[in-house]
């Protein structure tokens, strides 16, 4: 029984469905999960990838909205996202109206981009193969 991946990462909203649009309408994530979870008027919501492997649970606790030091050239997400091909991704996804503060470069590593979500956090773009 060995550990095979990552199933769910935690990602910190401050409007979760504002964050649900922006996944789903823009992303092309799958709203997977939307259902209430306490008296307090919170909800668990949960949008899933296209291959259907991860998927990112929108929180709007306040211990999930926490910030990493925030540096225009650097990621606040602390995991990278991939895509087959970096630069088609980019080009769709910057006519949809998505944030790059870094276009596709290449770097020693393989190719990268940086873009930012509806809520102003920053993600790691990366080709799924990095070596090519």
């Amino acid at each position: 029984m060995a550990i095979q991946g990552v199933h769910k990462i935690v990602v910190g909203v401050r409007d979760q469905d504002r964050a649900k649009r922006f996944w789903s309408e823009v992303v092309g994530f799958e709203i997977t999960t939307d259902v209430p979870y306490d008296d307090k008027g919170n909800r668990w919501g949960e949008i899933t990838s296209a291959d259907g492997v991860t998927s990112l649970v929108l929180s709007t606790a306040p211990e999930d909205l926490k910030r990493f030091e925030v540096r225009d050239e650097l990621p606040t997400g602390n995991f990278f996202f991939y895509a087959d091909d970096i630069e088609k991704t980019y080009e769709e996804l910057s006519a949809k109206g998505v944030e790059f503060s870094a276009r596709p470069e290449k770097q020693p590593w393989g190719w990268w981009a940086m873009f930012t979500d509806s809520e102003g956090n920053r993600f790691a773009l990366q080709e799924k193969n990095p070596t090519s």
